[in-house]
């Protein structure tokens, strides 16, 4: 069994799929964000680790709300980026049109 179906089992198991709105876990996937932020400006591999982590269980479990599993939405984005060319630029990769 995949994590994303764990992670799936878990929420359904605690009402999460069911029970909660869209703009709460897209509130938590803010909260999360944030939590992202911090562990890049203090440098904390630990909290970085957790604060990914956190991201993944959230985008996962929203997928899971709007009928689309997140193997799916992972799946099409790497078919939209994997031949995508570009340069970076100011340490930001900008793709060619």
């Amino acid at each position: 069994m995949s994590k994303f179906s764990l992670i799936r089992d878990w929420a359904r198991e605690r009402n999460i799929i069911e029970g909660a709105t869209q703009a709460s876990q897209a509130e938590k996937l803010f909260e999360e964000n944030g939590e992202l932020v911090r562990a890049l400006i203090e440098d904390d591999i630990d909290k970085f680790v957790d604060a990914v982590g956190d991201i993944v269980v959230v985008l996962t479990i929203l997928a899971e709300m709007k009928d689309v599993s997140i193997e799916d939405c992972i799946s099409t984005a790497y078919e939209e980026i994997k031949d995508r060319k570009g340069k970076m630029v100011a340490g930001i990769f900008v793709k060619d049109l």
